[in-house]
């Protein structure tokens, strides 16, 4: 349900975009708020950062095909190879673990990953929020 109420805030930003450019500031209005309202409800169960990308992802890649289709945009085979691309990521994120990075292996940060945690001072005589302290 989440991500089927982002995507159609997807598409509500795409009707907003295009009303924007069009000069219709009432349907700009119920369109916007109703696709942010959108991307606050698939906010609650995806994460932050994967469902902002969908959402302006396909909201873009809707609202470039649209002005191609109705010829306020010029089409050409590299647009369509690019919003191929944009729409094959949206979908690639998707399927990704939403729990973690999707990658195996340890986090980078904290936890035996590649970069050790510092401790406020650690580096030249340092205290937390980066205050230098006189040696």
């Amino acid at each position: 349900m989440y991500w089927a109420v982002l995507l159609g805030s997807a598409v509500l930003e795409a009707v907003w975009a295009t009303a924007l450019s069009q000069g219709a500031y009432v349907v700009f209005l119920v369109a916007a708020t109703l696709s942010m309202v959108g991307l606050s409800v698939g906010m609650k169960r995806i994460p932050v950062g994967t469902a902002y990308a969908v959402w302006v992802g396909t909201g873009a890649a809707l609202t470039v095909t649209w002005a191609m289709i109705t010829g306020e945009e010029a089409v050409s085979a590299w647009k369509i190879v690019f919003l191929t691309g944009i729409i094959a990521c949206v979908i690639g994120l998707k399927f990704l673990k939403s729990g973690g990075s999707g990658v195996d292996g340890p986090p980078l940060v904290g936890g035996g990953g590649a970069v050790p945690e510092l401790k406020p001072g650690a580096v030249g005589g340092a205290v937390a929020g980066g205050v230098e302290t006189p040696s």
